[in-house]
């Protein structure tokens, strides 16, 4: 995403090239020794992220207006205009609450997040969704050390019964997190959990930000209207599996950026719906395969404990850290070996089987 955007390294907080995988058991896999010297998972702080993306693009000639987008109204004739209503916000003045205001546009593209408000007015449907919940905590220098370069990610009924819980570095802390789709009334006990499970790493811990947001779990069931169109988390462009978002919220921006320029012959011709099709065309037909994959898996892995220690045994073997990471890296379903992909079959079957035959044993001892 760095080169492909544009985007300074001194951005980036954290280069992650060791991720530590710990199974409901304690048991830790350490994922990475597949990848090249210059590949890495970049950490940023989205506020910091957000606010150049903000910059660049107003250096660029867009007019930015610090307010909050309260709904449109549909043009009444067929090539007219579409209104927008929001409340702006000016800082100068001490206000609160913000002065209303309209302004009128050619096409609307909905970048307003997992709560869309631009979603709502255009009929665009529900989706499910996650609840993650994450606290910043300011660790001991000795402690932060251990997380440079190195990300964690825990898995069990304890931290969150359908995710993962996590511990990624920022640039002078970590984050602290999970999240959950069915338990969403018990996301603060599975962060405790979750601060339990690391607690030897992260002793001694300052809170100094506590953050929750929704994470879409598929897309939304409609993603255009006339001249209106959807992306990123208010299209529902999350992965399941590992509730990435930020990479396709950029990408399908900029496709369908790219969508408007082109249907409207640089700002010669209006756009119309179909225009604004092809920019998802184009985005499922790239990304469909992935967001398919990682469901399976969530389904397959994420289901019971046994299941993810199952998980967590295969992440062990070379190959599968390769095809993960890779996938990852590049975003797209990375084609196998057909040879390794049959043991890599033979070996997730054997892995299910001693996980489940273990949870069997593990139940009769408790009885």
């Amino acid at each position: 995403m760095v080169s492909e955007f544009d985007l300074p390294l001194d951005l980036v907080d954290r280069r992650v090239t060791k991720m530590k995988m710990i199974s409901p058991s304690n048991v830790a896999v350490d994922i990475g020794r597949t990848l090249a010297p210059h590949e890495y998972i970049g950490m940023v702080r989205r506020e910091v992220l957000d606010d150049f993306l903000r910059t660049r693009a107003q250096k660029a000639g867009a007019e930015v207006l610090n307010g909050l987008f309260l709904r449109y109204e549909a043009p009444k004739e067929r090539n007219g205009t579409y209104t927008v209503h929001y409340n702006h916000y000016d800082s100068s003045n001490g206000k609160v609450g913000g002065e209303k205001r309209s302004f009128e546009v050619d096409a609307i593209v909905g970048a307003d997040g997992a709560n869309s408000r631009v979603a709502k007015d255009m009929g665009a449907g529900d989706y499910e969704y996650a609840i993650a919940f994450q606290e910043r905590v300011k660790i001991p220098d000795d402690k932060m050390r251990y997380y440079e370069e190195r990300a964690e990610m825990y898995v069990g009924d304890d931290v969150s019964p359908d995710f993962y819980g996590w511990v990624f570095p920022k640039c002078d802390h970590v984050a602290v997190g999970t999240g959950t789709v069915t338990h969403k009334a018990d996301i603060k006990k599975f962060q405790a959990a979750t601060r339990l499970r690391a607690k030897d790493k992260i002793e001694g811990g300052k809170i100094i930000r506590v953050e929750a947001h929704p994470i879409p779990e598929h897309p939304r069931p409609k993603r255009v209207s006339g001249r209106v169109t959807l992306v990123g988390d208010a299209a529902g462009y999350v992965t399941k599996c590992s509730g990435e978002g930020i990479y396709f919220a950029a990408k399908s921006g900029r496709m369908c950026a790219e969508a408007i320029v082109a249907g409207s012959a640089n700002g010669t011709r209006l756009v119309d719906e179909s225009d604004l099709r092809k920019y998802l065309a184009e985005f499922d037909r790239l990304y469909w395969p992935t967001y398919k994959v990682l469901d399976i898996l969530q389904k397959v892995f994420y289901r019971s404990n046994a299941a993810r220690e199952a998980f967590v045994e295969m992440c062990a073997d070379d190959y599968v850290q390769r095809m993960t990471f890779d996938s990852y890296l590049y975003k797209r379903v990375v084609p196998g070996n057909p040879i390794e992909d049959i043991k890599l079959a033979v070996n997730t079957i054997g892995s299910l089987v001693r996980a489940t035959a273990l949870r069997r044993e593990m139940g009769k001892l408790t009885l």
